[in-house]
């Protein structure tokens, strides 16, 4: 692997730059003495200053704040069951997939645990079982998801059917009818229709608990819930006992096909108001696909604080898809601060 300075491309500090101008112009007060530390912060580090900070945050590519140096993940090696964790480059930057690489090398390994950057120990390890289907759940193949971050070699998770993540007990998570964002990047070429490929809020006994137990973000195309506009797929909301597009069951056309490469995904959650949000992750700015009330019979909500990535809340595992990034917040974040992170995301320069 090539290892290449960490200091943002100018590319980088321009993109983050023009966000942290439009938080400004959003109401947040940024002076312009920020305007270098600007170009160094990264998504966790935008939603503190809005006041919504992250409550979880999740990567296998790169640290999710600017001072993180913490690990990212922990990989697992056949050929000899020992296990070693995978630290970013530096501070803030991408991950050092040299490590895995070396550790791996003439066997086979797999991620075992996804480290919680937020300082809330909210870490995904192997789901249980559920009451849909026994666990544990399968490990992501460490080798599958080969991209670039800032030019620097790295792995993101891929999921394969049967394969899921999960923490029952966590820390600082929305639950009940709390406020909160979620945002994800993933593959958006790499899905299907089987339930349920979610990132996010779930039940913390692994059940289906009704209507309005889950808030978490589903990709996928499929039609037993609720669709968007064309064939899929689409960022919905998996909020238990249906996946939604928009107000009501069955189709939404203002939620459209999303199949980006490396697609951003954002789904939020207030008091009878939520919204989905997608973009692409390697260029231009979010659309709002839906925003608006809850769906009859899901306000309140009932959510319960787990984190699920790969799954379904009851653990439904008989889907795909490919997670490289994610967080949780806690309040209701802006459209200038959501605006503000896809540059950021854009900014990291996310490659094949």
């Amino acid at each position: 692997m090539t290892v290449r300075s960490r200091f943002p491309h100018a590319r980088r500090g321009l993109l983050v730059f023009g966000a942290a101008a439009a938080l400004a112009a959003g109401g947040l007060a940024i002076g312009s003495a920020t305007q270098s530390k600007a170009a160094t912060e990264e998504p966790c580090d935008i939603y503190a200053a809005a006041s919504t900070p992250c409550v979880a945050a999740h990567s296998t590519t790169r640290a999710l704040y600017a001072a993180y140096d913490g690990p990212l993940y922990q990989v697992r090696r056949s050929s000899t069951n020992t296990t070693t964790d995978i630290y970013p480059l530096a501070a803030g930057g991408a991950a050092n997939a040299a490590t895995q690489n070396s550790f791996c090398s003439g066997t086979t390994c797999v991620i075992t645990e996804i480290f919680d950057q937020s300082g809330h120990g909210n870490n995904l390890t192997d789901a249980p079982s559920g009451g849909a289907a026994s666990g544990p759940d399968g490990l992501a193949n460490a080798t599958a998801a080969a991209v670039e971050v800032d030019g620097h070699a790295v792995y993101g998770v891929y999921i394969a059917a049967g394969d899921g993540y999960r923490d029952d007990s966590t820390s600082g998570i929305a639950t009940g009818n709390a406020s909160e964002g979620e945002y994800e990047v993933l593959d958006g070429t790499h899905y299907d229709n089987g339930c349920c490929y979610d990132y996010g809020n779930a039940e913390t006994n692994n059940d289906d608990d009704g209507a309005g137990a889950m808030e978490a973000i589903y990709f996928g195309d499929a039609t037993a819930w609720g669709t968007g506009a064309g064939s899929g797929p689409w960022i919905m909301a998996d909020m238990e006992n249906g996946l939604f597009s928009g107000q009501s069951a069955g189709k939404n056309t203002g939620d459209p096909s999303t199949s980006h490469r490396f697609t951003t995904a954002m789904v939020e959650g207030g008091a009878n108001l939520w919204a989905i949000l997608g973009g692409n992750a390697q260029s231009g700015s979010l659309s709002t696909d839906y925003s608006g009330v809850r769906p009859s019979g899901y306000n309140p909500m009932k959510k319960q604080g787990a984190i699920i990535l790969g799954i379904g809340g009851d653990n439904s595992k008989a889907s795909d898809g490919t997670f490289y990034e994610g967080v949780m917040t806690t309040g209701y974040p802006t459209a200038a601060t959501e605006a503000a992170v896809q540059a950021n995301i854009v900014a990291a320069d996310y490659n094949t």
